[in-house]
């Protein structure tokens, strides 16, 4: 039987991802203004743009079918399930985290990807089918950097469950200092800008064809627009709680299976993504603006440190 107590923090983290996304979208529009000397937005803008689109009339593109509606919302509940697997507010499994390994939820993102860009080819938009064509083949280069990083840490820990990474890297300098767990580590941070649209992309216009995510989104409208923009918030999210406590800053989890440390260390993820959005954004601000193209240079270099982590493991025989 799950215990009780067990469920309620599987419940809290839930709501931590759901309600903490937008928030951290939030505090890095914010800190992006601030770098370049403009007030910026509120910190919950996102949630006053949230609750104004749940509350329009979703109009629907003529042809389209059932797919166009489903799509985000399928989205939504790929990344609501990886929001209860992976640690976010506690370095010890939940009821849920059998559900998939590291492996199995970088297939969950990729499913979020696929069912986003058929969602837009189903809206018959032309506009929408470049952005999910140009998204696909981003996702090309992006998906084997993943599993290479993921591959990485399995060779050090023998396993892909994210919790058993997370105690035997904070437990231990020898693994956490490894030639194989930095370059992975390097390799992830390369992806996590990519993949959260962190790197600073030429647009000469506001309609710019360069855009992805604005254009898959082209044709969705009020509920669903607004559950769109939820999925993009939920994805930075995820993908920053996994590179901090997963493989950069495993560390000072509460490890006690109640309320009050999974409150504690939800303090601490707080603390761990604001300095993160910190980074970013010094990265962001730091970066001369690139083609859209060159972003595929950029994963190609991310999978090549991946590839060398593997390696590193290969050659030294240790991690």
């Amino acid at each position: 039987m799950v215990d009780i107590g067990a469920q309620e923090i599987n419940l809290l983290q839930a709501v931590v991802v759901l309600l903490g996304a937008p928030l951290w979208a939030g505090l890095y529009a914010r800190g992006r203004a601030w770098t370049e000397s403009r007030r910026g937005p509120p910190i919950l803008q996102p949630y006053y743009d949230l609750a104004k689109l749940l509350r329009k009339e979703t109009l629907l593109p003529e042809g389209s079918s059932a797919f166009f509606v489903l799509g985000p919302f399928v989205a939504f509940g790929a990344y609501l399930t990886i929001a209860v697997i992976v640690p976010v507010v506690t370095p010890y499994p939940l009821p849920y985290a059998g559900l998939a390994d590291l492996l199995g939820g970088g297939l969950l993102f990729g499913l979020a990807a696929i069912v986003a860009s058929l969602a837009a080819l189903d809206s018959g938009s032309n506009y929408a089918a470049l952005g999910a064509s140009r998204a696909t083949t981003f996702g090309a280069f992006g998906e084997p950097v993943l599993i290479m990083v993921f591959f990485a840490v399995a060779v050090i820990t023998g396993t892909n469950n994210p919790y058993v990474t997370t105690q035997l890297l904070a437990g231990s300098a020898a693994a956490y200092l490894s030639p194989t767990h930095l370059l992975a580590t390097g390799a992830f941070f390369l992806l996590l800008l990519a993949e959260i649209g962190k790197l600073p992309i030429e647009s000469p216009g506001h309609l710019e064809f360069g855009l992805m995510g604005e254009a898959q989104a082209f044709e969705h409208s009020g509920r669903l627009f607004g559950v769109i923009q939820w999925n993009g918030w939920l994805k930075q999210f995820l993908l920053a709680a996994i590179f901090l406590n997963v493989f950069a800053a495993p560390w000072g989890l509460a490890a006690a299976p109640t309320l009050v440390a999974a409150l504690a260390n939800t303090g601490l993820l707080a603390a761990k993504l604001a300095g993160l959005a910190g980074l970013l954004i010094l990265v962001e601000a730091s970066i001369a603006k690139i083609r859209l193209f060159k972003i595929q240079d950029f994963l190609v270099i991310a999978f090549s440190l991946g590839l060398l982590s593997v390696v590193a493991w290969l050659w030294l025989g240790v991690g």
